[in-house]
């Protein structure tokens, strides 16, 4: 019954799609915006210590996304099945799993803590990195693994804000994030009002210390939402049953990002046959790139959050409508950016670096990058979207397709077997990723025609 359910969530339920698609996406994309800005803050300021800590937060980058694929796929497995009990009228139920994804979410966070640091030494000397550069990548990330536990934290927690149809607080977090490490990153990497002169480690410990005041802010959010009502401590005890849902439905999404940090190592490892200015450019064009996808990011946490309170209601036509929605923006307003960064490229790379190699190579990724855009739009959206309809597994597959079984063999052709360099890794993303958003069309349009009709209801994705 829907008498159980708090009067916030009813919105997601009965408002238009249109209407709530704009409501939900909008201060996800603002607040992505504010965290790519984050990023590009660190990006300047490492800039500022050398050419080569800017390979070192490039090579950095896929070791910490691991930290970032496992508790944005905790945090998306929590959503959907938060969202189906909200939809479904089960607020006890909805309650249990808010309370147990935290302590889920805090374990894994520990893991990773203590096992990063035993594996990155590895995985950095595969890459390429020796000596002092492999020194000053590992007191880099050491840094960042060592917060695992407090980036995971925030992410378990907005995973209740947006099954609520809360996206507002997230934001509010990243807007005030950015400011905080425009303060942060100069000091602690230049030292000032007792601390010392922390070098570019300095830069990762102004992140974690951002995060801790998330997590500070996003709690007192989400007991707002009632959703930790008549909270205990006992309730974080590991109940089997949850675990396992939250398994079952979370570690797909993890993995699935976890093939992403794969691609980054594959892409980072056939870039290191071309010398560090490569992966500086690689690191520098992957940014911008981030800024370009912001929308769809936006669209992604709207459409995970109205298809898994619809589908728990049992409202078909409101997720089909959904899914066609926030295609027709997303390619709409993609298409739009992808022309501006073909005609800006070089002078968007410049921003971060006079280094003419670097800007040559950044500016080269870009262009082929701006052709893969609306491709991302299609498949981000049909996977949130499966996501929702708690269906996680496809987004294993694809991403495994994407990020490691198709790029080895394409990568290698085209880079060198045709001896196309770094182009040909480039053009090899192309060819990968719009494949896989034409397989994502053809499986979502048979998992829809599988859903039970409502009456008077008409029309498919």
């Amino acid at each position: 019954m829907m008498s159980d359910v708090p009067a916030a969530n009813n919105h997601l339920l009965t408002d238009p799609i249109p209407r709530l698609l704009r409501r939900l996406a909008v201060p996800v994309g603002i607040g992505f915006f504010f965290n790519t800005m984050f990023n590009v803050v660190d990006t300047f300021y490492g800039g500022l210590v050398s050419t080569q800590a800017l390979a070192v937060m490039s090579l950095a980058f896929p070791t910490f996304f691991v930290v970032i694929a496992v508790g944005a796929g905790i945090a998306t497995g929590a959503t959907a099945l938060i969202g189906h009990a909200l939809g479904g009228g089960k607020l006890a139920e909805a309650r249990r799993f808010s309370v147990q994804a935290i302590s889920f979410g805090l374990l894994h966070g520990l893991l990773l803590s203590l096992v990063g640091p035993l594996v990155t030494p590895l995985l950095f000397r595969w890459l390429g990195a020796e000596g002092d550069y492999l020194t000053q990548a590992l007191s880099y990330i050491n840094v960042l693994l060592a917060g695992a536990v407090f980036f995971i934290f925030n992410q378990v927690l907005n995973a209740s804000l947006n099954a609520s149809g809360d996206t507002k607080s997230f934001r509010n977090f990243l807007v005030t994030g950015f400011f905080l490490n425009l303060v942060y990153d100069p000091w602690f990497l230049f030292g000032g009002f007792g601390v010392p002169p922390l070098g570019l480690p300095g830069i990762a410990w102004a992140t974690v210390a951002v995060q801790i005041c998330g997590n500070l802010y996003l709690l007192t959010r989400v007991r707002r939402t009632g959703l930790l009502a008549d909270f205990h401590p006992s309730h974080l005890l590991p109940r089997r049953q949850t675990y396992l849902d939250l398994a079952r439905q979370g570690f797909p999404a993890s993995l699935n990002m976890l093939t992403v940090a794969i691609g980054i190592f594959v892409i980072t490892w056939f870039l290191g046959r071309f010398g560090k200015d490569a992966v500086a450019a690689y690191g520098i064009a992957a940014r911008l790139e981030q800024m370009a996808l912001l929308p769809v990011m936006g669209l992604n946490v709207a459409t995970l959050a109205l298809v898994a309170q619809n589908s728990g209601a049992g409202r078909t036509g409101r997720v089909k409508q959904t899914i066609r929605g926030a295609l027709v923006r997303g390619v709409s307003l993609m298409a739009g950016v992808a022309a501006l960064f073909l005609l800006f490229a070089d002078h968007l790379v410049q921003l971060f670096t006079r280094d003419s190699r670097v800007i040559a190579i950044g500016t080269s990724y870009l262009h082929v990058a701006a052709l893969v855009f609306c491709a991302y739009v299609i498949l981000y959206i049909n996977v949130f979207a499966l996501q929702g309809l708690k269906r996680p597994q496809f987004a294993i597959w694809i991403g495994l397709y994407r990020q490691f079984l198709a790029p080895l063999p394409v990568f290698y052709l085209f880079s060198m077997v045709f001896g196309w360099g770094v182009k040909g890794i480039w053009w090899g993303i192309f060819l990968v990723t719009w494949s896989a958003a034409i397989v994502s069309i053809v499986y979502i349009r048979r998992v829809m025609g599988a859903l039970p009709e409502e009456i008077g209801e008409g029309g498919m994705v």
